[in-house]
């Protein structure tokens, strides 16, 4: 291409330079006469590590190789990897990608012949056929006796255009009978096709639902291109919200103040009333008030097209805040934890209460099996306690259920951002330190909690079983184990604790992100949070169960005729000699049924709970939320981020581009 058709290229140097050949040299699969070059795999994975190919597929990374690989060998060279990386670097790599691409000759002119051969090749015969014989394609090229060739900036103009002309054909493909209406699926189909790249997946599962802002079950002409206006103009979206909210006095807006900022911040009316309603549409169906948040915006489009110069930006200055505001910051997390907390635990502690007497009970010892499972354990504590009895014990579990959440949380978050890199990664084995950690905080109040509480559920039962007085107290309790007594067991509470949180808190969070798709465009619902917090509960709760009896059994007073333990080993010897290894397990689907619904009923109380009496520092957090996401990424990265956005203009020409058929003959570029 000549120089003039496009930037300079400007030869790489330093930082770069060496970003460049360390990317080539850990790819580089092929080896002849001592240099290393690289094949179509090796370039794609180069220029997109960790990509999951489920928006991008891997034939679309492809179309890059072929820009680059012009003399069709194959395979690349050192040389060609640095000339495509400069290129990426160039601030219109995006429009130069695709000029290449379909300047078949190299002559740095384009045919309209080459751009309907290109055009044609990749997006497949399965698409919507464009109509190349078109008013608006022969403004740029002449009609057909009379064409002409469109240098570089020509071209990209017609790039420009082409999205909104296929909307206006693919509208009237759909609208045969020339109606002015289509149904919400042939819309759907139209707007994946020319921008499924963009939109976030909360908006592509919902754009049907664009009907519902109208009269009617159709969507008009006007309504398709209000959306495409939106998702053309969403840069000047944001910009007009941010500012609306900085403008505001509680963190959220209404319509009205978003059409009247941008009436203020731009020379002209850049927004119609329907352009507004669809922004607030889609960013508020889950906040029908109608006084939407940043975060709210936030689900519109797809997070993961940033301009990679973005990221190379230092990012802005945090806001700091008095002392006054962390304490109340804090004291709002802890409220909302202790509150979330104790929801849980009273509505699993029947459960718990089942649990707990199941593992006290020493089947060898005559007259002491009291309860066959723990179905008949629940059905003899109401007959016999009454329904009360179920809770026996739980007033000290609450007192202790606030430090417990506010420690076990406050720790695992801090050591996970500690063992964060800087591109927001954690090992496994960073995710298994940090769960562990928290875990064993919090015996430090559990463990006195814990002892107390065993200690009045088995007293029901002792007084049932024997004629003896009152049943004791709390602070009977407290007072007759002292200090020392109250840590009694707290190996084994540590045995149990940090096992369960090293395994609960990595399995929360995968579940979260791998299977529910968490990110900071899409928010996950009250149920998904519900499942996920109950199905890392499970194997938490059953693998930890060895270590929850003979916790059970050193904190628990012993009767007469029954086995004393000196500690853990002492416990674990004389349980597997008298009652065989199965007693290990005992209480252990009570165990599973109660910590799998009390996590997830406790995370599921908290996010009601955060939407409920939403903290005044919301918005900063959602702003930060996004600086976050917008500077993680490392500079060995930013091969990635140039790669991923130089496919935006070909993806706007049809979001298939480059997946054709594996027999489909596509034209290359080939050497000027």
């Amino acid at each position: 291409m000549a120089s003039s058709q496009s930037a300079p290229t400007t030869a790489a140097s330093g930082p770069a330079l060496e970003r460049y050949k360390r990317a080539f040299n850990r790819f580089a699969s092929i080896e002849r006469n001592g240099e290393k070059f690289m094949t179509k795999d090796d370039f794609v994975n180069a220029i997109a590590p960790g990509e999951d190919y489920k928006r991008l597929q891997r034939s679309q990374y492809g179309i890059l190789f072929n820009v680059v690989d012009r003399e069709q060998k194959g395979y690349l060279s050192l040389s060609d990897f640095i000339v495509f990386e400069n290129l990426l670097s160039h601030p219109d790599a995006e429009y130069e990608i695709a000029f290449r691409l379909f300047d078949t000759t190299g002559s740095g002119k384009i045919t309209r012949d080459q751009f309907k051969q290109i055009l044609s090749a990749n997006i497949g015969k399965d698409a919507i056929p464009f109509d190349f014989d078109c008013e608006w394609l022969n403004l740029y090229t002449g009609g057909k006796d009379n064409t002409h060739e469109m240098p570089y900036k020509e071209f990209t103009q017609l790039l420009k255009g082409l999205q909104a002309e296929r909307l206006r054909q693919e509208f009237r493909y759909y609208d045969a009978e020339t109606t002015g209406y289509i149904t919400p699926d042939q819309f759907k189909r139209i707007m994946v096709d020319i921008a499924g790249h963009k939109l976030s997946e909360h908006v592509l599962e919902n754009l049907p639902t664009l009907c519902n802002i109208g009269v009617g079950n159709k969507i008009s002409f006007a309504n398709v291109m209000a959306f495409y206006n939106v998702i053309r103009d969403m840069d000047m979206v944001e910009r007009v919200v941010r500012k609306a909210i900085e403008n505001s006095k509680d963190g959220t807006i209404t319509k009205a103040d978003f059409l009247l900022t941008a009436a203020k911040e731009t020379r002209f009316s850049l927004f119609t009333p329907m352009e507004a309603d669809i922004i607030f549409h889609f960013a508020g169906m889950d906040n029908p008030s109608g006084k939407l948040t940043l975060r709210d915006f936030f689900r519109l489009l797809d997070s993961k097209w940033e301009h990679a110069l973005a990221i190379t930006h230092p990012a802005a200055p945090e806001v700091k805040h008095g002392h006054l505001h962390e304490i109340l910051k804090g004291s709002y997390a802890f409220l909302l934890g202790s509150i979330s907390g104790a929801v849980g635990a009273t509505v699993v502690y029947p459960i718990d209460l089942v649990k707990t007497r199941m593992q006290n009970q020493r089947s060898k010892v005559v007259g002491e099996l009291l309860y066959k499972n723990s179905v008949d354990c629940f059905q003899k504590v109401v007959r016999n306690e009454g329904v009360l009895g179920l809770y026996r014990g739980l007033g000290p579990q609450l007192v202790g259920v606030a430090p417990e959440k506010a420690i076990k949380l406050t720790m695992n978050d801090l050591v996970r951002r500690h063992l964060t890199d800087k591109n927001g990664n954690i090992t496994f084995v960073g995710e298994l330190i940090a769960g562990g950690v928290a875990g064993g905080s919090q015996v430090v109040f559990t463990n006195p909690l814990e002892i107390v509480k065993i200690r009045l559920q088995v007293a029901g039962e002792a007084a049932k079983s024997l004629d003896v007085g009152p049943r004791p107290s709390a602070m009977t309790i407290v007072r007759t184990l002292g200090i020392v007594g109250l840590y009694k067991g707290a190996s084994a509470c540590l045995l149990r604790d940090i096992p369960f949180s090293a395994i609960y808190f990595p399995v929360y969070a995968h579940l979260k992100k791998d299977i529910y798709g968490e990110g900071p465009e899409h928010k996950l619902t009250i149920g998904q949070l519900l499942i996920s917090g109950a199905a890392a509960g499970m194997p938490a709760a059953y693998f930890t169960t060895p270590a929850d009896v003979i916790k059970t059994r050193l904190q628990v007073e012993a009767k007469k005729g029954q086995s004393t333990y000196t500690g853990i080993i002492d416990a674990a010897r004389k349980i597997y000699a008298e009652e065989g290894f199965r007693a290990f397990f005992k209480g252990g689907p009570a165990r599973i049924f109660r910590s799998s619904p009390q996590f997830g009923t406790t995370l599921m109380v908290y996010e009601v709970l955060q939407r409920a009496f939403p903290y005044d520092g919301a918005q900063e957090t959602a702003q930060q939320a996004l600086a976050h996401t917008r500077n993680l990424a490392h500079v060995d990265d930013l091969s990635y981020l140039q790669s991923k956005n130089a496919l935006k203009i070909l993806l706007d020409v049809h979001y298939k581009f480059g997946i054709v058929p594996p027999n489909a003959k596509i034209p290359s570029a080939s050497t000027s």
